[in-house]
């Protein structure tokens, strides 16, 4: 059995990281979502390892001090991270964990004690009149929520050259051959592959037998 990997996915907003996500997930479903753990409060109808792990503060940031957390960050007031306990338990169930961050927590994440199995992946759009467009062809914010996804953008775009893949999204299908492409090889590498050592032993006692 090979060991599961940590599957980053990183972009600007617009850029199509989401659909992608969702896509990937229904074409193999054996991959994990990453549950991030909160401390903000539920919201009606979430409940506690769907949306989110809810956890107080005082336990979220125990949970940082131990260890126990691959990368956090506090926004708007609220500590946000990815608890390290699941995504263990995939990989030694040889499962995917399929990480929808940005380049700040995929940054953690990487140089985290599980680094080695992370493979990232940072998604582009193909110009930026058209992630403006994707932006307001979704009609759910103002202008001024607009402009500042915008201008967020451009930080974000400056990290692409930190990470293992870049996909252009000019066209969601291609981009998502792409992806699985990305995936197929990087589960194919030697080093995932932890029977393959037994396996050639296997093979040069046959040969010997012959």
């Amino acid at each position: 059995m090979r060991r599961g990997l940590l599957l980053i996915l990183s972009s600007p907003s617009g850029a199509g990281k989401s659909t992608l996500a969702r896509r990937l997930m229904s074409w193999d479903r054996t991959i994990r979502f990453s549950v991030s753990a909160t401390t903000r409060q539920p919201r009606p109808g979430e409940e506690d390892g769907r949306e989110y792990y809810f956890r107080s503060r005082e336990v979220f940031e125990t949970m940082v001090k131990t260890g126990e957390m691959l990368e956090h960050a506090e926004v708007f007031g609220n500590l946000y991270g990815s608890p390290k306990g699941p995504v263990e338990a995939a990989m030694k169930e040889g499962r995917d964990t399929l990480f929808d961050i940005d380049w700040q927590g995929g940054q953690q994440i990487r140089n985290s004690s599980l680094g080695r199995d992370v493979v990232s992946i940072f998604v582009l759009p193909p110009s930026i009149a058209e992630l403006e467009s994707r932006l307001r062809g979704r009609a759910q914010d103002s202008d001024e929520v607009i402009a500042g996804r915008m201008a967020k953008s451009r930080d974000e775009i400056s990290h692409w050259a930190e990470y293992d893949y870049v996909i252009v999204n000019r066209d969601i299908d291609t981009a998502f051959n792409e992806l699985t492409t990305i995936l197929q090889a990087e589960r194919l590498k030697r080093d995932r592959q932890p029977d393959l050592s037994e396996f050639v032993r296997t093979l040069n006692t046959e040969f010997a037998s012959r």
